[in-house]
């Protein structure tokens, strides 16, 4: 399809290059109404997991408001936190904490990848998806409730953008889609490493702030999350036999979890 004066309109130009990423990020991974555009190829898609972190700065602002507030009226630190939880897998459509479960339950299964992909593609939600979901969502309140009680309500936001920093370092890497068709086919491998490379730069000098009088903190957490979680997902390709989007999810929300721990530490 061309324009009037010839050019090739993409599916990109035709939504607006500079906005159709953060717009098909939000729409994928939010209950906001936002729409992306009609036709996504895996440039689009590109485009979209480059601008996942942007997700998690909203995300991890809602968490913290969520927090805040809940602490303020007298509902104690850890009900707050709770809630933050709570907040999160709505505005998410509890999609992340989905393929946590899912992918535990196939790396659990010890079998074959193509007994693994079964497992995931099941629907239900076996022993190893429910202590998964279980874990992450008491530490998860847990970390938060306590970074509310030291003031430390920026690495709720700090820890949101470096859990999806995980996806953009994932979708750079060579991982194969563990099919041919579906949300891994359209992803796998759309992230320049140029890009993913200039996304931990920014994350880490964000997380320099984080921490008052240890500004070294932050960007070890981010360096150590993030070369965490591309392991992860790498023995989890290698076990289900590709890149899926269980798996991506999975590595949002270990990858949260974990960067609350590190920026917890001495608080």
């Amino acid at each position: 399809m061309t324009d009037p004066d010839g050019a090739s309109t993409t599916p990109a130009r035709r939504f607006g290059a500079p906005l159709v990423g953060l717009r098909l990020a939000l729409s994928w991974l939010t209950v906001l109404p936002i729409s992306g555009p009609a036709d996504i190829d895996r440039s689009a898609a590109g485009r979209a997991m480059v601008a996942t972190p942007l997700v998690g700065l909203l995300l991890g602002a809602l968490m913290a408001a969520v927090a805040f507030a809940g602490s303020t009226i007298g509902l104690g630190m850890v009900v707050a936190g709770g809630l933050a939880v709570a907040a999160h897998a709505l505005a998410t459509r509890g999609m992340h904490i989905d393929g946590l479960a899912d992918t535990a339950d196939g790396l659990g299964s010890y079998g074959p990848p193509e007994r693994a992909r079964r497992i995931m593609l099941a629907g239900d939600c076996g022993p190893f998806g429910v202590a998964a979901i279980a874990l992450v969502i008491l530490i998860d309140a847990a970390a938060i409730a306590r970074a509310v009680e030291v003031d430390l309500l920026p690495a709720i936001v700090a820890a949101a953008v470096i859990g999806r920093l995980t996806v953009v370092l994932i979708c750079a890497a060579p991982f194969a889609p563990a099919a041919p068709t579906g949300f891994g086919a359209l992803v796998a491998g759309t992230v320049s490493r140029p890009a993913a490379a200039a996304w931990v730069v920014i994350a880490a000098a964000a997380a320099s702030v984080v921490i008052e009088g240890r500004w070294w903190q932050g960007p070890i957490v981010v360096v150590t999350v993030a070369a965490v979680v591309v392991a992860v997902a790498r023995h989890a390709v290698r076990r289900t036999g590709g890149l899926s989007g269980d798996i991506l999810g999975a590595a949002i929300e270990i990858g949260f979890v974990l960067a609350m721990i590190g920026l917890l530490i001495g608080s």
